[in-house]
């Protein structure tokens, strides 16, 4: 199955929060070809964002931050540019009241047809025929 990765799941493939377990075991499948991860090219950036904001909040040592990121990179989902999905993406943006981050993941979810699988609730409430919960897989 071809799922488009969010940033909030990769998080917890680096930091152990609720479900990390089952984000490592979605990462597994991925290297054993069961799943194809896709994301939009912010998601290293959005990665970083967090693991930089949680070595402010003291969950993550400066030591590893970045070590931990490198990490995320080994495998990485295949990435798609950003400024293609950016028309769709604001419009969505737009119309759903929601950042434009998060749009360029359902941006993607729709041009390659695919689900997005995420830890944000929100997101799933939105758009709930395209956004699969971590928690349910």
């Amino acid at each position: 199955m071809k799922y488009v990765l969010d940033s909030s799941v990769a998080f917890k493939l680096l930091v152990i929060e609720s479900d990390s377990d089952k984000a490592k075991r979605l990462i597994a499948d991925y290297r054993n070809g069961v799943h194809e991860l896709i994301a939009p090219d912010v998601l290293p950036i959005e990665v970083g964002h967090a693991l930089t904001r949680a070595e402010r909040m003291g969950r993550v040592s400066t030591a590893d931050g970045f070590s931990l990121w490198s990490s995320l990179m080994v495998d990485c989902p295949q990435l798609f540019a950003s400024l293609p999905l950016m028309p769709r993406a604001y419009s969505i943006s737009s119309s759903a009241r929601l950042g434009i981050y998060d749009c360029l993941y359902v941006a993607l979810s729709e041009q390659e047809g695919c689900e997005i699988v995420t830890d944000d609730a929100r997101l799933a409430a939105l758009f709930p025929k395209q956004v699969v919960l971590l928690s349910t897989l």
